[in-house]
C-alpha cells in the first residue's frame, strides 16, 4: 500500500472527534485508507451490508474498536443513529470513520445530524508526493487513479478513464441526485472538457445543450460535489484595477481530462491545443493536494483583471507555512523548462496589484532559482518543498 499524505491528519482528527468523515471520488483509495487502521468494516452501498449493521448495531456501539461505514451517504437512516450514539458518550473520541463519494453539500444528512461532532478531511486520487519517484513522470498524462494506469505505467489508460467516467453518468450521479439523462451528462462532461482553464460561463454551455444557464449550473454543482470539477473563484479585493469576477474552470484530475480530449500519450498531449490549459489545472490540482495533505488552512482563487493581468492561482493564508505570519502568495503555472525573464515580469507585474508576499513561477522543468523577486522551480520541487515546510 502507498502512504497517503492525509494519514497522519486523519489519526490526529480520530483523537480528537467522536467521528472523521473522508471523501473524495470514486476509486481514489478511501476503502484502503480506511481499512489500514483496522476496524469493523461495512460496505453501506450493499443492502446485505445495511442489514448486518443493522443487526449488530447495539453490539458494534459497545465495542471498543473503530467502526468504518463506508459510502455512507448510501443510508440516510444512519446519521440520526450516529448523532444519538455520539451524544450518548461525547467524550468517547475515534470511535466512526465515515467514507464518501459526494461532498457534504450533497450530503445534507451530514450537515444536519452531525454538525459541531465529526472531522471531514478530503483524500484526492494519488498525488505527485505520494508516489515513487518513477511514476512522477506520468502523473500529468495519466492522472492520479491508482487503477487508472498511474502505479502500471499507463496500463488501461485511456480506457480505464472513459469507463470511469460512463459508469459515473449512468448510475452513480442519477443515483446522487442529478436529474440530466446519463447522455446529456456525457455531452456535458465533453463541453467542460472542452473549455478548461477558462472562466466558467453557464450561458455558452447551456446554449450547447439547449438548457437554461441555472439548469447547468445545478448539474455542475453535482459534477463538483463528485470531485470532477474544480470552480476556482475570483479574487476579490480593494485593488484599482477592475477584476473579472467569474470563477475558473479545472478538471480535477488530468487522466480524466485527457480520456474525454482523446489523447492517448505524452506526444498527443504536447500537440493539443489545450495542452497549456492542462498544465496550469494540473499544476493547481497538485498544489492545492499538497498543501491539504499537509493539513494546511487557506483560500485559494485565480485573478484576471479588466486589462488582462492574470495570476492562476491566489493563496490566502491567515499563518502562511514558511513564516507563520498571514500572506498572499501569487503562483503562476508555466508550460517550460526555460522560463524567461519575461514571465517573471508579468508574474511580479500581477502580483504587485494584490502586495503577494510571495511569487512563484511553476514550470515543467529547469532548476530551482530565485530572482527578479520571484522563485521559479519545476512543480515536483514546489510539492516536495510544502511537504518539507508546512
Amino acid at each position: 500500500m502507498i502512504p497517503r499524505g492525509i494519514a497522519l491528519a486523519l489519526r490526529h482528527r480520530l483523537v480528537h472527534f467522536p467521528a472523521v468523515a473522508v471523501v473524495g471520488s470514486r476509486q481514489c483509495g478511501k476503502t484502503t485508507l480506511a481499512r489500514s487502521l483496522g476496524g469493523a468494516y461495512y460496505d453501506l452501498e450493499q443492502p446485505e451490508e445495511r442489514l448486518r449493521l443493522d443487526l449488530e448495531w447495539s453490539r458494534m456501539l459497545g465495542s471498543a474498536g473503530l467502526l468504518i461505514l463506508d459510502e455512507a451517504q448510501a443510508w440516510p437512516d444512519l446519521f440520526p443513529r450516529l448523532r444519538g450514539a455520539i451524544d450518548a458518550d461525547r467524550k468517547r473520541n475515534g470511535r466512526f470513520l465515515l467514507l464518501g463519494s459526494v461532498s457534504p453539500t450533497l450530503m445534507r444528512d451530514v450537515s444536519e445530524s452531525l454538525a459541531g461532532r465529526l472531522a471531514l478531511l478530503e483524500l484526492a486520487p494519488l498525488s505527485l508526493a505520494e508516489l515513487p519517484e518513477s511514476a512522477r513522470g506520468q502523473r500529468w498524462l495519466l492522472g492520479g487513479y491508482p487503477d487508472g494506469g498511474v502505479l502500471e505505467s499507463g496500463r488501461g489508460f485511456p480506457v480505464w478513464q472513459s469507463s470511469y467516467l460512463s459508469l459515473l453518468a449512468q448510475r452513480d450521479l442519477p443515483a446522487w441526485g442529478l436529474p440530466a439523462a446519463p447522455q446529456t451528462t456525457e455531452r456535458l462532461l465533453a463541453m467542460l472538457a472542452a473549455v478548461q482553464g477558462q472562466e466558467w460561463n453557464a450561458s455558452g454551455i447551456g446554449k450547447g445543450l439547449a438548457l437554461s444557464y441555472h439548469t447547468v449550473n445545478g448539474y455542475l454543482d453535482y459534477l463538483e460535489g463528485a470531485f470532477l470539477i474544480r470552480r476556482l473563484p475570483a479574487y476579490h479585493a480593494n485593488v484599482r484595477k477592475r477584476l473579472v469576477k467569474r470563477p475558473k474552470l479545472h478538471w480535477r484530475d488530468s487522466g480524466l481530462l485527457h480520456a474525454l480530449l482523446q489523447i492517448a500519450d505524452e506526444a498527443a498531449l504536447l500537440r493539443h491545443p489545450l495542452v497549456g490549459a492542462s498544465w496550469e489545472g494540473f499544476v493547481v490540482d497538485q498544489l492545492l493536494t499538497a498543501l491539504e495533505q499537509a493539513d494546511c488552512a487557506f483560500r485559494a482563487h485565480h485573478l484576471r483583471t479588466a486589462d488582462q493581468r492574470e495570476i492562476d492561482l491566489v493563496l490566502e493564508f491567515p499563518a502562511a507555512p514558511a513564516t507563520k505570519q498571514p500572506e498572499t502568495w501569487a503562483i503562476e503555472a508555466k508550460l517550460t523548462a526555460s522560463p524567461r525573464p519575461g514571465d517573471l515580469a508579468r508574474l511580479n507585474a500581477a502580483a504587485d496589484i494584490i502586495g503577494a508576499h510571495r511569487r512563484v513561477l511553476v514550470t515543467h522543468g529547469g532548476e530551482w532559482m530565485e530572482g527578479e523577486g520571484a522563485a521559479v522551480g519545476h512543480l515536483d520541487d514546489w510539492v516536495d518543498w510544502i511537504g518539507e515546510n508546512a
